[in-house]
């Protein structure tokens, strides 16, 4: 409960007493001070005790009461005055009227004072208050010079000789009757020493008239049966005893918390009236009257001094810390040091309360501030810690002791005491900092709310980072050098609590960062390792003297760590990153028509922006400010490879070469009637125009007689597709392997990181690789479906069909360049040497299927073979024209050798060509029949035609058309005849 200290939120530690302001307190405590004081000299002794000026220059004439040195203020740590309070009044008061006593020196006029006049004056006084004062107590103790203060009920007595024609006004009058009533009413009903029982009927009585002269004055006189009334149950209610034995000792003041009011009220008359901050040198003097009050007020020495350490703590902070000097607070600990032996010694139910009261009120307010010693100790006062915290710290260990007072406790009494001591300021340090922080968090929070965007967020992280540091710096260089004092490891502390304020921060902002890794981000990361380095050191620094080195609070720091955490936001970038471009696979999957981008651009739009989207991303991952580890380079390349792979998988997944070749006609021998049959097929008109509707219209006009089907120029868009991945990747990997700063990984030697990646020609090896065979693929199918399908309405189907010299290949070729002109056109210049070369076996072994395996329609004679010979030289000759710049002529010639031993069994005579088969079956181990009773099995068909294998002479034979080979073929191996 506060009562006079609002001002400064020094929490009045005892309970207010209802009706009496402050300044009824102090009248009231003048006149029991007066009536305690009365045969002292002064007060209505027969001698005044005088003093004069203690810094008197002529040393003479001094008081025998007042010594030239207080030794309170000496043991108090309280400095003397400059000047005296008889100067200043003196000065302040010339015309006052003051006894004068012999002359002074000139330079300071001697006057003197009595004790009572500087204790009225002190407590603010008039002289016509104390004249009353007096003259009551002439007329109460009229023969009873010897009575004892403490039997004298003083408000009644004042009640009954001070009438309203002793004040000015009756107005005046009526307001002093009433505050004697309210002491009378505090001290007898609200706060007795001994409790009053409810029905006690001069309490009643008591309570009725009190209540009655609120508004009107109480008749004191003589006949008035209520004053009667009055005096009869104040009287009563004074003189009991906890026994209800006889007594003369009244009990109207000595009530909690009346008495503690009253004396307070005294103690503070020590200070001087100007000088706030300062105690007067006449302190000794005044303390001895004062202690005249105890038996009147229930005081004794163990209350006094913690009343005596209130009052000075009070002091302190009701003049708002303006004194530099650390008197006040000295005092204070000075007598709490007093209080300390006292409590362990005093277990009076009221003293401890008293105790408890005033101890927790001064612990509050200075937990207070030492809980955010950053707000209230700045620049100017802060070496004021090492005056206050001792206090602090002494009230803490009485109020602990008190409250563990029991024997189990007191055991482990020194330890306890030393840890708990550390600890509360260990609780201060941690407070303080944790409310600074919390200060510069609002200011950067105010900041934030007015951003709009995440990156004005990160610069906000990165400034309380740079302020965090400077407040560990300003905590080390201004607070943690006092606070050592009684922690010993202050700054560590600190910085720990720093720490784990910037780190709960740091990882609430990276939860709310959910894109992952960006500079900003990043730059936020370094400037807290930056932070946390410094603490660390403060840390490190701060425990050098510690047992463990500081173990325990590092191990207590909880880690920004910004290195892994870094390295999990690179992983998660990476994976995102890698996400887009699997996106775009996944797209082109479900998109892809395999158009050309444009006439200039003859590849997928897919493959375009799979590339620029890897490019994009080496090129971001380059920009990211952290040390790009080789192990995170080869991540990143393991992903883009998976992926490359996996789009080169789509684009090769065109089927397979083989779906086009047609399937192998059953073999058969020729028979007298194939010639009429062949001649029927050559007057079968070609229902296959040369012109294909689909055919893409940006290149149709250049190329009106090629027969290339849409579906096989898509295929050379895939092609085109793949030569552009393959030719846009090692600008990716020059970007990897020349980007400087590349750290090697922890995981290998920097030895084996170079040594692998100078063994490697490119972080992409196994993607060209995968490539390369995609492009051999894609090269196959679109060559063998040029031949065996866009074109076989003019070769398979139409070459040597009926009669080979109306047959001829000629009419083919024309179309067949055209085709090539078309496939060069389309396809860019990376991808037309392997699509040519795959035209040209494509083209051979076309040439082949029809010599060996075209069905019914086809017969050889001979004689034929010349004709033969003539055609495959001018389809060779395609090659050697259109593809000149990109085959070399040993590449075809080759190519061409299989067809041309074919083309070479085909002259061969029929008995040598049976010769042939029977000596080749023979060393194959076969078992048949022919003319000399040797035993043929039918030739396996292999697909591997040359002119050594076996199933090729056969089927030579099949398509023979003579006698022999008729008979060879039925005789040998059955087989049957066309039809």
């Amino acid at each position: 409960f506060c009562l006079y200290d609002k001002k400064s939120n020094l929490a009045w530690p005892f309970q207010e007493l209802e009706g009496l302001d402050h300044d009824d307190i102090k009248e009231t405590a003048y006149e029991v001070l007066f009536t305690a004081c009365r045969s002292s000299p002064g007060f209505g002794g027969r001698s005044a005790i005088t003093f004069y000026s203690k810094h008197d220059g002529s040393g003479g004439g001094k008081s025998p009461g007042v010594s030239q040195t207080s030794r309170l203020k000496l043991a108090l740590g309280l400095k003397m005055m400059r000047s005296s309070l008889s100067q200043r009044v003196m000065l302040s008061t010339p015309a006052s009227p003051v006894t004068e006593r012999s002359p002074r020196s000139r330079s300071v006029p001697r006057r003197t004072m009595t004790m009572a006049e500087v204790m009225r004056l002190q407590m603010g006084v008039s002289e016509q208050s104390d004249n009353r004062l007096r003259k009551t107590l002439v007329r109460t103790l009229v023969g009873q010079l010897g009575r004892q203060a403490e039997t004298i009920i003083l408000p009644l007595e004042l009640l009954r000789h001070l009438k309203p024609s002793e004040f000015s006004d009756f107005h005046e009058y009526h307001l002093w009757q009433k505050r004697q009533l309210k002491l009378l009413e505090a001290g007898l009903l609200s706060h007795p020493s001994i409790p009053v029982e409810k029905n006690n009927t001069f309490a009643k009585n008591l309570k009725e008239i009190i209540r009655s002269a609120e508004f009107k004055p109480l008749d004191t006189g003589k006949n008035s049966d209520t004053m009667r009334t009055f005096t009869n149950s104040v009287v009563s209610l004074s003189m009991r005893t906890p026994n209800d034995n006889p007594t003369n000792v009244c009990h109207w003041a000595n009530g909690y918390p009346v008495n503690i009011h009253l004396y307070i009220s005294l103690l503070q008359s020590i200070f001087d009236l100007r000088e706030e901050t300062s105690v007067l040198d006449e302190v000794e003097e005044q303390l001895d009257l004062i202690k005249k009050t105890w038996s009147t007020l229930g005081i004794n020495k163990p209350i006094h001094n913690v009343c005596f350490a209130w009052v000075m703590f009070q002091q302190y902070v009701e003049t708002e810390q303006t004194d530099l000097e650390p008197d006040l607070l000295c005092a204070t600990h000075a007598t709490l040091s007093e209080v300390s032996n006292d409590s362990k010694k005093e277990k009076e139910s009221l003293y401890i309360h008293i105790l408890t009261s005033v101890l927790s009120s001064l612990k509050e307010w200075t937990d207070k501030r030492f809980l955010n010693y950053h707000e209230y100790f700045q620049e100017g006062n802060i070496r004021q810690i090492e005056n206050l915290l001792p206090v602090a710290r002494l009230a803490t260990k009485i109020l602990r002791d008190v409250k563990n007072s029991d024997e189990e406790l007191q055991e482990r009494g020194h330890k306890t005491t030393r840890d708990s001591s550390e600890d509360q300021i260990d609780d201060y340090i941690r407070s303080s900092l944790k409310n600074a922080f919390e200060k510069m968090m609002e200011a950067a929070n105010a900041k934030s709310a007015e951003s709009e965007t995440k990156v004005e967020i990160s610069e906000i992280m990165v400034q309380l980072a740079q302020e965090t540091e400077n407040l560990a710096k300003k905590e080390r260089q201004s607070y943690s050098p006092i606070l050592k004092k009684w922690h010993s490891i202050a700054a560590a502390v600190a910085a720990l609590t720093l720490n784990n304020c910037y780190g709960h921060v740091l990882k609430q902002y990276l939860s709310e960062m959910t894109t992952s890794v960006t500079i900003e981000v990043i730059l936020v990361l370094r400037r807290a390792k930056i932070l946390e380095d410094v603490l660390v050191q403060m840390v490190v620094e701060d425990s050098v003297d510690c047992e463990d080195g500081g173990k325990t609070v590092v191990r207590e720091m909880v880690p920004f760590e910004v290195e892994s955490t870094t390295l999990t936001m690179i992983r998660k970038w990476i994976e995102e990153s890698l996400l887009k471009v699997r996106d775009c696979v996944q797209r082109a999957k479900e998109n892809e028509a395999w158009n050309p981008k444009s006439k200039s651009e003859p590849y997928a739009k897919t493959v375009v922006e799979l590339m620029n989207l890897a490019k994009k991303i080496v090129q971001e991952f380059f920009q990211i400010p952290i040390s790009i580890t080789e192990e995170l380079v080869r991540e990143l390349v393991d992903g883009l490879q998976k992926i490359f792979r996996e789009y080169t998988m789509f684009v090769a997944a065109c089927g397979l070469k083989e779906n086009y070749i047609p399937s192998l006609p059953p073999l058969t021998r020729c028979n007298r009637n194939s010639k009429f049959h062949k001649l029927w097929k050559i007057a079968s008109p070609c229902s296959v125009s040369c012109e294909d509707p689909n055919i893409y219209s940006i290149y149709e006009a250049k190329h009106p007689h090629s027969c290339t089907s849409r579906g096989t120029q898509r295929l050379y868009i895939r092609l085109n597709s793949l030569h552009y991945l393959l030719s846009h990747i090692p600008s990716l990997n020059k970007s990897l392997s020349l980007s400087q700063g590349i750290v090697p990984s922890n995981r290998h030697s920097s030895a084996n990181s170079h040594k692998a990646q100078s063994n490697s020609s490119s972080y992409f090896e196994t993607t060209n690789t995968a490539i390369l065979a995609a492009c051999q693929h894609v090269s196959e199918v679109a060559s063998y479906r040029l031949m065996f399908f866009d074109s076989n309405p003019f070769f398979y189907d139409s070459l040597y069909v009926g009669d080979v010299a109306n047959a001829r290949i000629n009419k083919m070729l024309t179309i067949f360049k055209h085709n090539i002109k078309l496939m060069t056109a389309i396809l860019t210049e990376r991808a037309q040497e392997l699509a040519v070369k795959q035209v040209m076996k494509a083209s051979f072994d076309a040439f082949l299927t029809v010599l060996l395996a075209g069905g019914t329609t086809r017969v050889f004679n001979e004689s034929d073979h010349q004709i033969i010979q003539e055609d495959f030289e001018s389809l060779k000759k395609v090659f050697y024209v259109c593809g000149e710049e990109l085959l070399a002529e040993n590449m075809v010639e080759k190519e061409a050798e299989v067809v041309e031993g074919v083309i070479a069994l085909m002259g061969m005579s029929t008995e040598q060509l049976v010769e042939n088969l029977s000596t080749l079956s023979s060393e194959a181990g076969g078992v048949g029949a022919n003319g000399n009773g040797q035993k043929l099995s039918m030739p396996p068909t292999t697909g591997k035609w040359n002119r050594a294998d076996p199933n090729t002479i056969l089927r030579v034979l099949c398509y023979r058309n003579d006698r022999v080979a008729n008979n060879f073929l039925k005789r040998t191996f059955q087989i049957a005849r066309r039809r």
